[in-house]
């Protein structure tokens, strides 16, 4: 059953992306299922820190990019947006090239608060980084 109630589109994600940090940091929206989005991001040199490795930070970007573009698809009240309330990360193990994914599945939605788990693999499927990320059901700024 999907827990969408403004289903999302790959490439309305893609263009309410565009000129912001998501493509700055090579994000890529990938799939969308009943009850997730995933993506990708690259480790490159836009993502590591100076010891060669993927940058924390930019795990947690692709973390909230991804649990914040599914929360707002999931808001029961048109008038409202869902923002970042909070966020933390484990980072598992270190990645130094190739690709990171990313799977964002709702813990909890309610009308507002909305808690989400994002699970970041590397390439081969291992665990880089879980994420959780809360998120404020809010009205729309006029």
């Amino acid at each position: 059953m999907s827990i969408w109630t403004r289903k999302p589109d790959l490439d309305h994600l893609v263009e309410s992306s565009k000129n912001t940090a998501v493509t700055h940091m090579g994000i890529e929206y990938l799939e969308i299922g009943d009850d997730y989005v995933k993506g990708r991001m690259p480790v490159d040199e836009r993502t590591v820190q100076p010891f060669g490795i993927l940058h924390g930070g930019a795990s947690v970007l692709l973390a909230e990019t991804l649990g914040s573009m599914a929360a707002n698809c999931c808001l029961k009240d048109p008038s409202t947006v869902a923002v970042g309330l909070d966020i933390n990360a484990n980072h598992i193990r270190p990645v130094s090239k190739g690709w990171v994914y990313g799977t964002a599945k709702a813990i909890h939605i309610g009308s507002a608060t909305q808690v989400w788990e994002i699970r970041l693999e590397s390439e081969q499927g291992k665990t880089t980084c879980i994420s959780r990320l809360t998120m404020a059901v809010t009205k729309l700024p006029k």
